[in-house]
């Protein structure tokens, strides 16, 4: 799963005490009164790009340079190494140590392809699945890759549908599932979405040791322009994922939805107060598994909502400037911004000047939850 949960004395093991030992005291000392550390995305004002290990605090812990816009984080506690994945259509993800004792490895796209911003560990930490773009096809593909043997490529296999997006490993560990999002890009024309009076949309179950397709799911005719992109996986194993919109504005879809294997794709009711707030636009989905909950974010629309996982209902919204990035911590959410905020549980505020939070973080415990 996208945010893996693992029991400190574990963490300490896994990474051994060099992780401590090699941060600056005073970040050591941050890093030991906290239950867990968050890995982001950013922008410097100044310009740079690159993605940070920040403590509980909202402090920064370390950091590496990145080439270009970063995305989404992953995270093998085997290795204690994380990837950072260049926003779509990018051509790079960067290999990067927590501790900064190893040099970054930058694995660029093969010819054909681009990265489309998310990847996730098998559960040995041996093979990394990466969601990228057979461009000239049109074809969204799974991209697998030896972590043993320096991020070698090894195979791909198709993600059944067109633009995938976020996957996730599912409690079975062998398992995918992938947002294919169904708007078709090309490198030759940026970010322009190519098909959008065509598009499907779709979400898969793939077997990702055979590559065979287990599952299929697509929305209605009716809403063939709602791209499914984002998603987490709840205490149940329901996963839950959120939608943009790429039809008129004036028409307002349900942004948020559910599925479970062997039953058909089902549709959050909103208030229509809460959904139009979200301007046709979720952009991150997150799951605090021990306080049943969901967070959805829509920086569109400054907004983001906490939903009860058993229920569906929204039990609460939140008004956040340029907010997006979201992880489970106590019993609701950290939440990160565009405009450089850190907003905690209760609604204590970080606020760093010098940085802008990407759509992205994941959370990596340190302590049992």
């Amino acid at each position: 799963m996208r945010t893996p949960l693992f029991d400190r004395r574990d963490f300490l093991k896994a990474a051994g005490t060099s992780f401590l030992m090699a941060l600056a005291p005073t970040k050591r000392a941050l890093a030991l009164d906290t239950d867990a550390m968050f890995a982001t995305a950013y922008q410097a004002r100044s310009g740079e790009y690159g993605v940070a290990v920040l403590s509980e605090a909202g402090k920064i812990l370390h950091s590496v340079a990145l080439p270009e816009r970063g995305h989404d984080v992953t995270f093998d506690p085997h290795s204690r190494k994380s990837v950072v994945f260049a926003r779509q259509p990018g051509t790079f993800m960067l290999v990067f140590d927590h501790t900064g004792r190893e040099e970054p490895l930058t694995i660029p796209s093969i010819a054909g392809r681009h990265y489309y911003g998310h990847g996730v560990f098998s559960p040995d930490g041996a093979l990394l699945y990466v969601t990228e773009n057979d461009f000239d096809n049109a074809a969204g593909m799974v991209g697998v890759y030896d972590t043993r043997d320096g991020f070698r490529r090894l195979s791909e296999f198709p993600t059944h549908g067109v633009g995938p997006h976020e996957l996730i490993l599912l409690g079975d560990g062998r398992t995918l599932a992938i947002c294919n999002g169904g708007i078709e890009t090309h490198p030759d024309f940026g970010r322009a979405k190519l098909n959008i009076p065509t598009m499907k949309p779709s979400f898969v179950l793939v077997d990702r040791v055979s590559g065979d397709l287990i599952e299929k799911h697509e929305l209605p005719e009716k809403l063939h322009q709602l791209s499914i992109r984002h998603m987490d996986i709840d205490a149940q194993g329901t996963v839950w994922f959120g939608c943009q919109h790429e039809g008129p504005a004036s028409e307002k879809p349900l942004l948020v939805g559910r599925a479970a294997r062997g039953k058909e794709l089902e549709m959050l009711d909103m208030p229509e107060s809460i959904l139009g707030g979200f301007r046709n636009y979720i952009g991150s989905v997150a799951a605090n598994r021990s306080a049943g909950l969901i967070a959805v974010s829509s920086p569109q629309g400054n907004a983001w909502a906490t939903i009860e996982a058993r229920t569906g209902k929204v039990v609460a919204k939140n008004d956040l400037v340029e907010v997006c990035g979201l992880a489970p911590d106590g019993d609701g959410f950290l939440a990160t911004t565009g405009a450089g905020l850190i907003v905690a549980p209760g609604g204590k505020e970080t606020d760093d000047a010098q940085h802008v939070w990407d759509n992205h973080m994941l959370r990596i415990n340190l302590r049992k939850t």
